[in-house]
């Protein structure tokens, strides 16, 4: 049986920005981290569509 691979935004910089409350290297909150391998492709995909964006948000904080 084979497994099929899991898409995920991270790259393995896993701090939670204090005040954002994201992740600074995927933009994830921990919420959707610690729930991501339940959400269904397309729930994944629709977040990831909107990492771009935090993450841009999160460096005009820093």
């Amino acid at each position: 049986m084979r497994v099929s691979s899991i898409e995920t935004p991270c790259v393995k910089i896993c701090v939670i920005h204090p005040t954002a409350g994201i992740c600074e290297g995927c933009g994830r909150t921990l919420a959707e981290i610690g729930g991501w391998l339940t959400l269904s492709a397309d729930d994944r995909r629709r977040v990831m569509a909107t990492l771009p964006a935090r993450l841009s948000q999160l460096s005009s904080l820093s």
